[in-house]
């Protein structure tokens, strides 16, 4: 019975100090809820011209993670015979994140062209530090490990992207910048998102959204600047629905419309 008792403390003790060192990285959520799901139709541009070339889905729904109320998010992206005879895109994008919107895991497994890699990111919070274990299957079945801890919040690409549907715009500037840090498979790059303005953009519902534009860029270590990925249009309400992306692409660009919508917070 005392070893009982003692465990138990010393587990409380411990869920206590983890919930502490996340608690600098906790934001409030505003824009989802669980069975938010939202659907996309992809277009690519080739030699000019844009091609709807396959569709993606964001799904968001509660779960446990060790333990631990959640999100689970998945966005996945499918493309068709017409892209496939050019360039096979499958990709898989996986995050579980807190209630309070910190980082818990990330996965990504995809498949672009021959090419098939899976990163993997675990995330643990300590003494007010963030520490993250990184692994890369690579396309040749070779692995590898990484490990950092910084004190700053680190996210990957589909937490930071949950994330900054909560941000709250009033009172930026065009030009506003917010500085990150982002995890991958093999290591941690600097990130930068900038508030580019006002638009209004017409989705594949043949809806128009008035949104806030957003653009993502990452830190080239070899170029000595950052280099713009992505933009995403969410709307200008509580939602912050993203109603169109942009993607720069290893092999051109494409871009995606958003279809439908349903389990909307507000």
């Amino acid at each position: 019975m005392n070893r009982t008792i003692i465990r138990t403390i010393i587990a409380a003790m411990l869920l206590i100090a983890a919930s502490a060192a996340s608690a600098q990285c906790t934001m409030k959520n505003t824009a989802f809820k669980s069975g938010e799901s939202l659907t996309y139709n992809l277009y690519f541009n080739w030699k000019f011209v844009w091609y709807k070339v396959g569709t993606a889905s964001l799904s968001t729904t509660e779960r446990k993670y060790q333990g631990h109320e959640a999100y689970r998010t998945s966005l996945i992206t499918r493309s068709n015979g017409r892209l496939d005879k050019y360039f096979i895109m499958r990709d898989t994008l996986l995050t579980y994140i807190s209630k309070q919107l910190v980082p818990l895991y990330y996965r990504k497994g995809a498949h672009e062209g021959k090419r098939y890699t899976v990163d993997e990111v675990w995330y643990s919070y300590h003494d007010n530090r963030c520490k993250v274990r990184m692994k890369r299957l690579h396309n040749d079945k070779s692995i590898t490990h990484n490990e950092k801890t910084s004190n700053e919040c680190i996210f990957d690409m589909l937490s930071l992207f949950l994330r900054s549907r909560s941000l709250n715009p009033k009172g930026w500037q065009r030009g506003h910048q917010i500085k990150v840090e982002v995890a991958g498979g093999r290591d941690i790059s600097p990130g930068l998102l900038t508030y580019k303005g006002i638009e209004n953009i017409k989705a594949d519902d043949g809806k128009k959204y008035r949104c806030l534009k957003l653009e993502y860029a990452e830190w080239n270590s070899k170029k000595k600047k950052y280099e713009k990925l992505s933009s995403f249009f969410v709307t200008d309400d509580l939602n912050h629905i993203p109603i169109r992306l942009d993607f720069n692409l290893r092999f051109g660009s494409a871009k995606a419309y958003l279809t439908s919508m349903k389990g909307i917070r507000n």
